[in-house]
């Protein structure tokens, strides 16, 4: 809630006690309700992670998108859904995590990505085959270490609970700043954070997206 934010902030930009409990147990609800579980190695449940300002700042507020791949989730995924699929998502989500939650700038992401394409001589990112999408997932990973100094976390609570932070962080980000003073918004105490079952609408007509 925007009220937790605002705790956030009190708290000098600690996550509030009892917190990560609270996020624990409606994971499980929503492992009931899909019957995935997050970070299983089997049937993973993925979640994004997005701001829920009382007021619509588009594009000023960060998104995590498929928190809860990992090393083994991936491979589950693979089996399930395609291996293309599966790394082109897990990518996505070093990238993202790198650049949202750990401030590693995109550049690095994306040099990492057109070295990969000029190695297998193609021009666009859809060209890039399943082994071309997994090895570039050991490259984005090898990016975050260098630029992180720790390895992708592989913890899926660990990645939830720092994409959270990192939400309630650019509440008072430099672009979030910005653009509440043009626009006059004041008033506010910080922004919600909605955790949310990922839904690709690139698996099939009964994605449910739309």
């Amino acid at each position: 809630t925007t009220d937790t934010c605002a705790a956030y902030y009190d708290q000098g930009s600690k996550m509030p006690s009892g917190l990560m409990d609270q996020v624990a147990k409606a994971i499980k609800t929503l492992e009931k309700e899909t019957g995935k579980k997050f970070g299983d190695g089997h049937n993973p449940l993925l979640l994004s992670v997005r701001s829920g300002a009382a007021v619509s700042m588009p594009g000023m507020m960060d998104t995590v998108l498929n928190l809860g791949l990992n090393d083994d989730s991936v491979e589950a995924m693979a089996e399930a859904a395609g291996e293309r699929f599966a790394f082109d998502a897990y990518r996505r989500l070093i990238n993202m995590f790198g650049d949202v939650v750990m401030d590693v700038d995109h550049h690095h992401f994306e040099e990492a990505f057109e070295g990969l394409k000029k190695k297998l001589k193609v021009k666009e990112d859809t060209d890039v085959d399943a082994a071309g999408l997994r090895q570039l997932c050991d490259l984005y990973k090898n990016v975050y270490r260098k630029h992180v100094g720790k390895t992708f976390p592989q913890n899926p609570m660990g990645q939830l609970e720092a994409a959270i932070e990192a939400v309630f962080k650019s509440w008072n980000g430099d672009k979030a700043l910005s653009y509440r003073r043009i626009e006059g918004i004041s008033g506010l105490n910080g922004t919600a954070v909605n955790v949310q079952t990922m839904v690709f609408g690139n698996t099939g007509d009964d994605s449910g997206t739309g």
